[in-house]
């Protein structure tokens, strides 16, 4: 016979299990790297701290409206998911959650997240983060990620979103410094998602999934993430036209892309090496945005 502590032991596992699988529907490592670009975006258009309620409120409905758009991506890959090594323990694929709470969630995060950064911060903000919430799911997910091999491309717009949500929640309008940096995360998105395409190329080609390795073949896939990663040092150090950065920015912004550039210079050269460059373009994003924040308190 179970006693009634066993019994309570039990189902408190069983509780934390449910949370940790809604936890993870969120793609919560996703998010963090997504709100690494909102707060030095955010002081960059306050040119220094725009205040910590208005950053705390930001964040909080930014990452609802982020989390709903995962768990909404979630619940349509869930077949291919399935197909993917990469992706077969999500909580979908191994029921940890029903297609039925996924869906709940993804539309309960995505509606909370538009009503908090709209009474935290204003409707141009919550507007673009649900715009970002709605071209992740229906021009992404459902429209350019089974279709076409640019669906990276063009559905780096979503990712690059937030940098607009954090300026627009600081200043109610958007500038040129804005769309800079939107421009770089958008840049940074495809040789950033293709190195990890390198690697699970095969997870892609059995789930039906048009990625760039998949269609063109590695070399040309390595030509491309250099392409990008050139162009996307070039509009980095386009925020010049913003007139608040300064020098400590352009130095560190050069070192930075120099330094990536590196790393996907040696990766053309040994293929094996795309998630050491995988997990060091993460690296560079938030060093590259850190300097922004730390030019906007400097400065």
């Amino acid at each position: 016979m179970i006693g009634p502590l066993a019994s309570d032991r039990a189902t408190g596992r069983a509780a934390g299990r449910t949370l940790a699988a809604l936890v993870q529907l969120t793609k919560p490592r996703i998010i963090e790297l997504l709100l690494v670009t909102t707060v030095p975006a955010m002081m960059l258009a306050a040119r220094g701290w725009p205040g910590s309620w208005l950053v705390v409120g930001t964040l909080v409905g930014g990452t609802m409206s982020a989390g709903g758009a995962n768990a909404l991506n979630n619940y349509l890959d869930r077949d291919v998911d399935m197909l993917m090594r990469r992706t077969s323990r999500r909580p979908l694929p191994t029921e940890s959650v029903s297609p039925g709470v996924a869906l709940s969630v993804g539309l309960g995060l995505g509606a909370a997240g538009f009503f908090v950064l709209w009474a935290t911060s204003n409707v141009l903000a919550a507007s673009l983060s649900t715009g970002a919430l709605l071209f992740y799911v229906f021009v992404y997910t459902l429209m350019l990620k089974r279709r076409t091999v640019q669906n990276i491309v063009i559905g780096g717009a979503a990712g690059a979103a937030p940098a607009l949500v954090g300026w627009a929640a600081v200043t109610g309008s958007l500038s040129v410094g804005a769309w800079v940096l939107f421009a770089i995360v958008f840049m940074w998105t495809p040789p950033h998602f293709w190195a990890l395409a390198l690697k699970y190329k095969d997870d892609y080609a059995a789930a039906g999934i048009p990625m760039l390795p998949v269609e063109r073949g590695e070399t040309a896939t390595l030509e491309a993430i250099v392409r990008y990663t050139i162009g996307m040092i070039l509009v980095s150090f386009a925020l010049v036209l913003d007139d608040a950065i300064g020098v400590l920015y352009m130095v560190l912004a050069a070192a930075l892309g120099a330094w990536f550039l590196m790393e996907v210079f040696r990766l053309r050269s040994d293929p094996e090496r795309s998630m050491v460059v995988f997990a060091r373009s993460n690296l560079y994003l938030t060093l590259l945005f850190g300097a922004v924040a730390l030019d906007a308190v400097v400065g």
